[in-house]
């Protein structure tokens, strides 16, 4: 999508000084824009709203967003991001903002719990050796994760089950827990993701859609 029609449709939503943007680019390079976040998918990419953001913060490390675009370990995986995020249907952006929180993109990480490779799956020890190989880790995370949204039906919510386990989720009636290590990770992983949808959004777009409010 051509950066002068993205900008076009920023105007557009910019005649107020209070106006938001919400957004996302679907597995087809459409780019999905919205005055209020309509489902789960959409993340806020303009306006002044806190919703699923670190309170205080405007934006995400410009170092760490500098280093995942330019490093050699999240290039060697960018083919299977894509290739996972086409097939489950999860944001490239989400996938690689989980990596970047879960392991820094050490693809052998091993948590002290057992959590093994790129996204920190638990699994049974005759399965992490196969979990250590990106394409595979990445492939199901992505499928976990993807699972997770639908089951819940937000991604803050489904980031909460993967951190702290669906059934913690679930007895808290579907919503975030009241668990400080559970609430800062989800907020680490929206932040990242926000940024990363941001400066995505234009480069990525092949078309787009502009959804008027639910009546």
């Amino acid at each position: 999508m051509s950066r002068p029609l993205v900008a076009l449709a920023l105007s557009l939503f910019a005649a107020s000084a209070q106006a938001q943007l919400w957004g996302y680019v679907d597995a087809n390079g459409v780019a999905h824009l919205a005055q209020q976040q309509l489902d789960g998918r959409y993340s806020l990419v303009m306006g002044r709203g806190e919703v699923g953001r670190v309170p205080g913060k405007l934006d995400g490390s410009h170092e760490l967003l500098t280093w995942l675009e330019f490093a050699p370990e999240v290039k060697a995986v960018q083919p299977w991001l894509r290739e996972a995020a086409g097939k489950h249907g999860v944001d490239l952006e989400l996938l690689k903002a989980v990596i970047a929180v879960e392991s820094g993109f050490k693809r052998d990480a091993v948590s002290p719990r057992g959590a093994v490779g790129l996204m920190q799956i638990m699994a049974p020890a005759d399965q992490q050796q196969r979990l250590l190989e990106p394409r595979h880790n990445i492939h199901t995370g992505a499928q976990m994760l993807a699972g997770l949204i639908k089951k819940f039906g937000r991604i803050d919510a489904a980031l909460a089950a993967w951190n702290a386990g669906e059934g913690t989720v679930r007895r808290n009636g579907g919503r975030m827990p009241d668990i400080a290590e559970t609430q800062a990770h989800v907020h680490l992983v929206l932040e990242l993701y926000w940024a990363l949808l941001q400066r995505s959004l234009p480069a990525t777009a092949q078309r787009l859609k502009i959804h008027g409010s639910p009546r």
